[in-house]
């Protein structure tokens, strides 16, 4: 049993350190002598776990897309906008999530449409997640008549890839979660029952609020301080809280917003809570 765990803790570390080495340099000038070094572990206890390189980078890829266990919601529409919300953290936090991504596009820039393995796998893998939760959404009648889910989820998937790669571009990432907000405010209210619109919680925090409910943390305390705060609004156009800039009427008298027609409280008026 100590040896199964030894060699779990092995195995993610020599991840880690792939994926570091993997976001700083691309794939193409990553050597293994660097990833070794990074890991602290022998070259047969990386060729235990990992057969090549190509293998490792396969690795990071999947451990990318594992986005763990989140709360479950009421409506799977906001089960979509966690997903988002949650992905696009992930990529200004955590290294496998950043070397993923990467490892796709450096190696669609280097080697066009040569199929390889992990050529196309981040891409496809966020396709089949986010219409699995857009299809499920359409049998509990969430959706517009006219939406078709596969069509949505790669118009979702390919509009994500575009804002990530621009945020990245221009400011390392750091306003990405202000990107996806207004990615959702204007792509939701064409797919979505309008019934559903006001109760979205698409906070700035989102993220941080679910990853908190899922470790038992006090919200707000892993907050990055390079994250824009009260970026996020509701879906119907309602400008969500941001802080010193409320009219002072509002400030006196603060009204409660009405609950959703599925009970779902209005993300406004509980800042703490998941739901």
């Amino acid at each position: 049993m100590a040896r199964q765990a030894r060699a779990i803790q092995t195995r993610e570390s020599i991840l880690l350190a792939a994926a570091a080495v993997f976001d700083e340099r691309g794939y193409s000038s990553a050597t293994i002598t660097e990833i070794l070094q990074r890991a602290g572990v022998t070259k047969g206890a990386l060729y235990f776990h990992f057969a090549s390189k190509e293998e490792l980078a396969l690795g990071v890829v999947a451990a990318q897309l594992d986005v763990g266990e989140l709360p479950p919601q009421r409506t799977r529409l906001q089960e979509l906008v966690d997903h988002g919300m949650l992905f696009a953290h992930q990529l200004r936090h955590d290294p496998l999530t950043r070397a993923g991504v990467g490892l796709a596009m450096d190696h669609r820039r280097e080697h066009g449409d040569d199929p390889a393995p992990f050529h196309g796998t981040p891409y496809q893998s966020w396709i089949d997640r986010i219409g699995q939760v857009l299809a499920e959404a359409d049998r509990h009648g969430e959706l517009l008549p006219h939406v078709v889910p596969d069509d949505t989820a790669q118009l979702l998937a390919g509009a994500f890839t575009g804002i990530q790669g621009m945020s990245q571009t221009l400011c390392e990432r750091a306003d990405l979660t202000h990107r996806v907000i207004v990615l959702l405010q204007h792509v939701l209210p064409s797919i979505a029952q309008p019934s559903l619109l006001p109760t979205l919680d698409l906070g700035a925090d989102r993220a941080e609020r679910l990853l908190a409910a899922r470790v038992g943390t006090v919200p707000g305390t892993e907050r990055s301080g390079t994250e824009r705060p009260g970026d996020g609004r509701a879906v119907d156009g309602r400008a969500a809280e941001r802080p010193g800039t409320e009219r002072p009427a509002d400030r006196r008298s603060a009204p409660q917003r009405p609950t959703g027609e599925h009970g779902i409280p209005s993300p406004r008026r509980t800042p703490t809570a998941v739901r």
